[in-house]
């Protein structure tokens, strides 16, 4: 089980985190305009509308920008680690730590998919490695 912290979930994050107890990733989307919302809210940033639903996503995306921690003490840490902003293939960014590898093997432009890390009240933490071959 990890101990990181995480937010609680806010009305407009709820679906997104329940959604993580089967370890899916969801997206917030506007019917309006046919656009990904991300982050959660109740309404659309790009044309205002307020009709959203949730759709699955495939977890999978690109590198748009990473940073390693060399200073993991900071943040509860022992070991240097990389957080990475993804383009996720449906359209949307989000953040969050990469996994399974040295965090200086992460580029811009690196393929990645969603992992899990469950948490202490069955929710999971979705995270990214890097996706091989």
């Amino acid at each position: 089980m990890s101990d990181r912290a995480v937010p609680d979930p806010s009305p407009a994050s709820a679906p997104f985190w329940e959604a993580t107890r089967d370890r899916r990733l969801v997206l917030q989307w506007c019917t309006d305009c046919d656009q990904p919302v991300q982050y959660p809210r109740s309404f659309c940033p790009r044309c205002h509308g307020s009709c959203l639903d949730w759709r699955e996503a495939s977890g999978q995306g690109v590198v748009h920008a990473a940073t390693v921690e060399h200073r993991p003490e900071r943040m509860g840490e022992t070991e240097h680690y990389a957080v990475v902003l993804v383009d996720l293939d449906e359209g949307a960014r989000l953040m969050a730590n990469l996994v399974g590898c040295e965090p200086g093997e992460v580029h811009v432009g690196a393929p990645v998919q969603v992992t899990w890390e469950p948490l202490e009240d069955g929710r999971q933490l979705p995270l990214f490695e890097l996706r091989r071959g």
